[in-house]
């Protein structure tokens, strides 16, 4: 069984939640945290297209050249429970119990970066994970990434996570949010979604897929959730009234401009300010050390 980290089985973004540690040491200033939480209220209302994530994803990689992985561990592992433990949703927990209850494997695939992934994965009491890699060199970040868990990446790394336990995909489960995840949920035979954007949720219903929501105590992070999935619902039942025929994707239909996927994101300020936190959680990466950093072995 596959399952997504952010709005999945944490509220909200894994790494965003870090920023005021992460400012506490000095890697990012106040002004950069108040950005990147804007950023990410627009990632949950709107949600982002691939080219959108494209962007942020090398935006931050200039932001995180340089960073000292270590310090980067530390501080993750100094205030995981604090910060991370409130995040969880109860009904996550449950459901990993509930496949493992059943014999299944349990694999935790995520965009945000190893030193993130990895404490968290722990805490919840997954021992496989794939997440992001970034080139590190000296025990710092080089500026490149060395594997992008994310979109077609985390198909790749489930069917290599597969054919390494032996297992079919076409018999395996993948719970995940958002659309930029879909080549996942196609690879495996029992798809369902959490809390999906709102691209996701209208192919959930066409085809079928289970559709799960996952809500914590009610907290901020819940309430915009729940104003999303309301915003969805009305685009949603305006596509069925005024829309022309053809997919819900379709550039002409009623996912072009607006608050659609695409929409808010084609303006540079908010790409800008997005880069900072809405995408941290898919760039604070990588434990893979190139030869140089072990000294030529």
């Amino acid at each position: 069984m596959f399952l997504d980290l952010d709005n999945t089985i944490i509220a909200g973004s894994s790494a965003l939640a870090f920023a005021r540690p992460f400012a506490r040491a000095g890697l990012i200033d106040r002004a950069t945290v108040l950005r990147g939480a804007w950023a990410q209220l627009l990632l949950v209302l709107a949600g982002a297209d691939a080219s959108t994530m494209d962007t942020l994803r090398r935006r931050m990689v200039l932001i995180c050249e340089g960073w000292e992985v270590a310090r980067v561990r530390t501080i993750v592992a100094e205030t995981l429970q604090e910060i991370i433990g409130p995040l969880v949703y109860p009904e996550a927990l449950r459901l990993i119990e509930h496949h493992r209850g059943q014999g299944a494997e349990i694999v935790l695939l995520s965009a945000s970066g190893l030193e993130v992934v990895e404490p968290i994965a722990e805490l919840v009491g997954i021992e496989r994970f794939r997440a992001t890699r970034m080139h590190v060199v000296d025990d710092r970040y080089a500026g490149e990434i060395e594997f992008y868990c994310y979109g077609e990446g985390k198909a790749v790394a489930a069917q290599e996570i597969a054919e390494e336990l032996g297992f079919d995909l076409a018999h395996c489960a993948a719970y995940t949010d958002s659309i930029t995840d879909l080549p996942l949920l196609e690879a495996v035979g029992q798809p369902s979604v959490v809390n999906p954007d709102r691209e996701l949720r209208a192919i959930a219903r066409e085809r079928g897929w289970p559709v799960l929501a996952f809500v914590r105590a009610a907290s901020r992070r819940d309430r915009l959730f729940r104003l999303r999935d309301r915003l969805s619902d009305r685009f949603a039942a305006g596509a069925r009234v005024g829309a022309p025929a053809g997919p819900a994707t379709d550039a002409e239909g009623p996912d072009a401009g607006g608050v659609g996927a695409a929409g808010p994101w084609r303006d540079p300020a908010l790409l800008g300010a997005a880069a900072v936190g809405g995408v941290l959680a898919a760039l604070l990466a990588g434990a893979a050390v190139t030869r140089s950093a072990r000294g030529g072995r």
